[in-house]
């Protein structure tokens, strides 16, 4: 999205704290946030690039000031609401208009790690079209504008690269939250870092992103 909620390649939000404690969360309601989260997955018409376009229509003020697993809450909120799962107004009282059914037993740690290395799936699929380009090319990302998600950053459109590895073909991020699911191949590109920012002009860094056919065009 061409909006405050692509932060990618962003100045002005102060320095990188690489002294953050490891721990997965800081607060218990960000833990059971991240449950109810696993609770949606699986639901009619919900992906992830679909989720994430909603976390995307939350107001640019309100998205920058809430902190991250807040901005899961708010999101996740509106789409248990929209699907059906509960009302506003059973969120406002944080109380149930409904029966609630029974709850699952509960499991130890082994016994979830087991259940989600049941579940693993692919996520590559198949496709008859061929790929356009191959291991060496030059390619330059398209300037797109678009007013819904997408997963081409703004500090990467329109900037020369070189395809590193062809990765198969996924779902196209663009089309999936809308609703489109279509397999679309997807390659690995490499960038020089002064390419994509002016400051870093006298810097040999790279950048590795993986980006879909559908962005890109021949050098």
């Amino acid at each position: 999205m061409d909006g405050v909620h692509d932060l990618g390649g962003k100045q002005g939000f102060g320095p990188i704290d690489i002294n953050e404690s490891e721990e997965p969360f800081h607060a218990d309601w960000e833990g059971r946030m991240w449950a109810i989260a696993q609770c949606g997955e699986g639901r009619d018409g919900w992906t992830i690039d679909w989720w994430r376009h909603v976390r995307e229509l939350i107001d640019p003020v309100d998205y920058l000031s809430r902190p991250y697993f807040d901005s899961w809450a708010q999101a996740y909120t509106a789409a248990y609401v929209d699907s059906g799962a509960f009302t506003l107004d059973e969120v406002c009282n944080a109380k149930p208009n409904t029966e609630i059914v029974g709850s699952p037993p509960p499991r130890n740690k082994d016994e979830v790690l087991q259940d989600i290395h049941a579940q693993a799936i692919r996520f590559d699929r198949e496709i008859d079209q061929p790929a356009s380009f191959n291991i060496g090319d030059k390619v330059m990302t398209k300037q797109l504008t678009t007013t819904h998600h997408t997963r081409l950053p703004a500090y990467a459109r329109g900037k020369p690269g070189v395809i590193h590895a062809h990765n198969g073909a996924h779902l196209f991020a663009d089309a999936g939250a809308l609703g489109e699911h279509r397999p679309v191949h997807i390659y690995s590109v490499v960038f020089a870092a002064k390419d994509l920012w002016p400051e870093a002009q006298n810097k040999n860094d790279r950048v590795f992103i993986d980006l879909w056919e559908s962005y890109l065009e021949p050098a």
